[in-house]
């Protein structure tokens, strides 16, 4: 009889496992207690496998074998505790993955801020190499959809293939054997603690479940200047024993230069900004030759990277303005590191859905970088309160368009306007893409206007 495997979520994750646990013969279900995007319910049914949506019928659930948990699904949901009553084995897409990616080499990259980019330009480094690599997890396909892609071609080479994984803590919570060769745990910053019953050691105890089955051989990378990990790594459940550690320690850029061991390289022509991204760079870096890539490549990786939108991402200069979306910065640190890495007056596009923010730690970079402040959100109050008294222009907007026209009439020649909002986006947008989508539209069309008042003149 067929082993039984439930997805339970049917995004990315879960129909990369369900389409990797259908083509290893097992006896598969997809159940999502919302709707299934229409392109997951053709590849679902391309290949015969049932699905239903908006329930979860515990019937069908609870009579698996094993489990297969979408990383957005909370352990106190009800589908959940009916699980974990019965007593099935839960498992994550990532830990599925892991089991049937054969022989290969892992680069697992975690932390608060910056994932995404480290895991892209990690990437981008390693293929400019020349090397064989893939990437994945919490960002673009998943670790089950790229193993079953290598299990169909079958690759004759399979110690030779990277997978750069962006992991997030939720998870690193449903892992078991999952070993990665090489772990980066960027940084920690108080996230998502409502899923870590508001306790600040439980949720990064779940960042550092990303060296559990690390052994010797293995490397683990580390932030050693963030006080938060420092200080979790003496009470940590999962001691940071058998790996060897690295930890990136400040004084590794200088006037433009990055300074990985005996190797320097320059960041000149690199589109990353920030003190940040210096530090990602560095992880990246040290990531890449470890894993064989010669420094000439790995400069040129730099120069060519382009980074994800929406992060520090700039959009069009006009009249000498340089327009910056950041709108991936929905939360205070994001913003902090934004403003840091501007050099010149700034005018703020900040606002949106509150996440009970504590603004605090931006007054001294406002007051000392921006010039004027630009609210785009439906309630605006709290950041009027924080930031009001501080005597700089503040206007209320509620559009990106009509944000981005009071940004350009307080900005100057030599100025970079920067949106940083520091909130959700949900209460004018989908999400924090169409919020930059937006945004860079109405950049766009003002560009193209000022252009034609160029050449009216």
């Amino acid at each position: 009889m067929k082993k039984r495997i439930v997805i339970l979520g049917s995004g990315e994750s879960g129909t990369g496992a369900a389409l990797l646990a259908q083509y290893l013969g097992y006896d598969v279900f997809v159940s999502d207690k919302g709707a299934i995007k229409a392109s997951f319910q053709t590849e679902l049914n391309e290949v015969g496998i049932p699905w239903e949506e908006n329930q979860h019928c515990l019937d069908k659930v609870l009579n698996a074998n094993e489990i297969i948990k979408s990383p957005g699904i909370p352990e106190k949901s009800e589908v959940m505790k009916a699980v974990r009553e019965k007593g099935i084995n839960v498992i994550g897409e990532i830990e599925f993955g892991y089991r049937h990616a054969g022989k290969c080499q892992i680069v697992a990259i975690t932390g608060s801020n910056g994932k995404t980019t480290t895991t892209e330009l990690t990437y981008h480094l390693l293929n400019t190499a020349g090397l064989d690599v893939r990437k994945g997890g919490n960002v673009g396909n998943s670790f089950a959809r790229m193993a079953l892609e290598d299990l169909k071609t079958g690759s004759t080479k399979a110690d030779q293939r990277i997978f750069v994984l962006e992991v997030s803590s939720f998870q690193l919570d449903d892992i078991q054997q999952f070993r990665p060769k090489i772990a980066l745990l960027l940084n920690i910053t108080p996230d998502h603690l409502d899923r870590y019953d508001y306790k600040l050691e439980n949720y990064a105890a779940s960042k550092f479940r990303v060296t559990m089955n690390q052994g010797r051989g293995d490397k683990f990378i580390y932030n050693g200047f963030d006080p938060i990990l420092a200080t979790h790594r003496v009470t940590s459940s999962h001691p940071v024993s058998k790996p060897k550690q690295i930890a990136i320690r400040k004084g590794f850029y200088k006037n433009g230069l990055i300074k990985v061991g005996k190797e320097v390289f320059g960041m000149s022509k690199s589109a990353l900004r920030g003190p940040h991204n210096m530090f990602n760079a560095v992880c990246a870096i040290r990531v890449s030759l470890l894993l064989g890539a010669k420094p000439d490549k790995i400069q040129e990786g730099l120069n060519t990277f382009i980074p994800p939108p929406h992060r520090l991402e700039k959009v069009a200069e006009t009249n000498g303005v340089i327009w910056i979306n950041d709108s991936k910065a929905t939360n205070v640190d994001s913003v902090f590191y934004a403003l840091q890495a501007m050099d010149t007056p700034t005018v703020w596009i900040v606002g949106g859905q509150d996440k009970g923010n504590d603004y605090t730690p931006l007054l001294k970079l406002v007051k000392n970088k921006v010039k004027a402040i630009v609210c785009m959100g439906v309630d605006n109050s709290k950041i009027i309160s924080v930031f009001g008294g501080m005597k700089k222009p503040l206007v209320e907007t509620g559009s990106a368009q009509e944000a981005v026209k009071m940004a350009a009439g307080f900005a100057k020649k030599g100025d970079m306007v920067l949106l940083s909002p520091a909130c959700a986006s949900f209460d004018l947008f989908k999400n924090y893409e169409d919020r930059g989508e937006q945004f860079r539209e109405a950049v766009l069309q003002l560009s193209i206007l000022k252009h034609k008042e160029t050449k009216g003149h």
